[in-house]
């Protein structure tokens, strides 16, 4: 089984696909402001985008978007205006993390593990 897409109920479609384009996402079905369907840079996964009125104020669902260099990422992110809730740091589970949210207030973690992020040194045998 392979994760094919994640999909974003939002009452801001365009904010929202503009956000994600400036993470690095790819425009690939354009249907705004109803729905939109982004490619990630790496890799087959994609994201969608699909209007509503109504948007959960709490969710408990983070989304992880891995970055090979992840300050020159960050720093790239912040000089096209984004808000960080937290900077690159250091993880005790050998993660480099930072934390932002997008514009319906989902919870986005850009990280670099490397290695780590299958084969941690206390993976199941």
């Amino acid at each position: 089984m392979n994760l094919n897409q994640v999909t974003i109920y939002s009452n801001k479609p365009i904010e929202t696909v503009e956000f994600y384009q400036q993470l690095g996402l790819r425009l690939i079905v354009d249907s705004l402001p109803r729905y939109a369907r982004l490619k990630c840079p790496d890799g087959d996964s994609t994201l969608s985008v699909n209007i509503t009125e109504e948007i959960s104020t709490n969710t408990n669902i983070v989304l992880y978007f891995e970055c090979e260099d992840l300050d020159a990422k960050v720093a790239e992110l912040k000089n096209l205006g984004l808000q960080f809730v937290s900077e690159p740091i250091d993880q005790t589970w050998l993660w480099r993390e930072a934390h932002l949210k997008d514009p319906n207030n989902n919870k986005i973690c850009l990280f670099y593990a490397g290695e780590n992020r299958q084969n941690p040194p206390w993976r199941v045998k």
